[in-house]
């Protein structure tokens, strides 16, 4: 296994300690799933830049590098419906989770007859923005729970929170449309 899918494998990895994090109430949790989340986002990015730059792409990172990523942010969703966090967050993970249902079942689609469908810029964004979100929303819930009594601090939590999260769901389907429709051809009723 190389690199690159190592460092695929190590977000796997990563995703039960970062939930964990999330939803255990102890000192300090956000911060501590924060850190989780941004390491286990970092080896996302990481583990791109050396596959391309070393040649290292494989079938199988092709496969296994959405999957972590769906994987971390599913984690990230559930955990925010759990603790009650942004304006929607319910519709906000059904949107993520049928465009990942889409997705994935149009990928195993299309290796059943040879082709493997790659993420592509707008996949890429959709991640990133979710990601971003995802980060946002702990890091606001850590400030927060520093100074619980600051009605601004929570206000302004609340509005960054859930402008970033809409956000990300927009990208969401936005990117799980094109990919519909570049990829039609494998789920044409006719074939």
């Amino acid at each position: 296994m190389n690199l690159p899918n190592k460092l695929t494998v190590l977000r796997i990895c990563m995703t039960p300690f970062f939930l964990l994090a999330l939803l255990l109430n102890f000192p300090h949790h956000y911060l501590v799933a924060l850190l989780i989340f941004a390491a286990a986002s970092l080896t996302d990015m990481i583990d791109g830049n050396i596959a391309r730059s070393r040649n290292l792409i494989t079938d199988f990172g092709k496969f296994l590098d959405p999957l972590a990523d769906k994987m971390l942010t599913t984690a990230a969703f559930l955990g925010f419906i759990k603790l009650n966090l942004g304006f929607g967050i319910e519709w906000i993970t059904f949107i993520v989770l049928i465009r990942e249902f889409l997705i994935t079942s149009l990928r195993l689609v299309s290796a059943g007859k040879g082709t493997v469908i790659a993420a592509n810029i707008l996949g890429k964004a959709k991640t990133v923005s979710q990601m971003a979100a995802i980060i946002l929303t702990i890091l606001g819930q850590y400030l927060v729970s520093l100074i619980p009594t600051s009605e601004v601090l929570g206000v302004v939590v609340l509005v960054v929170t859930n402008i970033s999260l809409w956000v990300s769901a927009v990208m969401t389907v936005i990117s799980g449309a094109i990919y519909v429709v570049q990829n039609a051809k494998f789920i044409d009723p006719e074939k």
